[in-house]
């Protein structure tokens, strides 16, 4: 019983380590890519040892697939507590839209996570991620279904390529918007901006799937 709180604090230190560690792995893998990453210096920017890092992670291959893992598993659990079930499918997918548009403007480091992952071929995937990232289809074939059936969209649409294009437009937005900025002389970085571009995404994804 004398160990208890013994054990509970450095339970609790080592969890605190945990998340330290993954924030600044975030921040450094999505910097510098796979390759460019150092062990040393996440562990030294986290406040703690390469060798508490390898106990959490075994190595900086398990280091970089939980981030991976954990920044996919963001916009899937926001996606998912969207109560698309209770909408009519317009509006369902005017929410979906928004909140992937949303999440890539407000997680860059994501964005830039999933850029450094295609370089390398998407290899850090395996089948685990890849089953839990395909949740989101399954939530827009049923959108897409209901849409038919109440005469709003037009059927034969694939989810995935929906899906691929929700993605892309939210996704470039983040990824280019500081070259469209300066090449273009666009404002990008303002709410007003952000919220103009967000919108006529969502009507652009809506406008491609509506019945004709």
């Amino acid at each position: 019983m004398k160990n208890a709180p013994r054990e509970r604090a450095s339970t609790k230190k080592n969890g605190g380590s945990r998340e330290r560690i993954l924030n600044e792995a975030l921040r450094e893998f999505a910097e510098k890519g796979f390759s460019g990453a150092r062990v040393d210096r996440i562990a030294n920017k986290a406040g703690t040892s390469k060798h508490m890092l390898y106990y959490h992670f075994r190595s900086k291959t398990g280091l970089y697939e939980t981030v991976l893992e954990g920044a996919y598993g963001g916009i899937r659990f926001a996606e998912s507590n969207i109560d698309v079930d209770h909408m009519n499918s317009v509006d369902a997918l005017r929410s979906i839209v928004r909140q992937s548009f949303d999440y890539h403007c407000d997680h860059e480091m994501f964005v830039r996570l999933v850029m450094n992952e295609n370089i390398h071929h998407a290899n850090h995937i395996d089948e685990h991620q890849a089953e839990g990232n395909r949740a989101i289809i399954d939530i827009l074939a049923d959108i897409l279904q209901r849409g038919s059936m109440e005469g709003s969209f037009r059927s034969g649409i694939d989810p995935k390529h929906l899906h691929l294009t929700i993605s892309a437009l939210g996704f470039h937005f983040v990824s280019n918007r500081y070259s469209f900025a300066k090449i273009f002389e666009m404002d990008l970085e303002s709410p007003r901006a952000r919220q103009e571009r967000r919108e006529l995404v969502v009507e652009t994804v809506l406008s491609w799937v509506a019945a004709h």
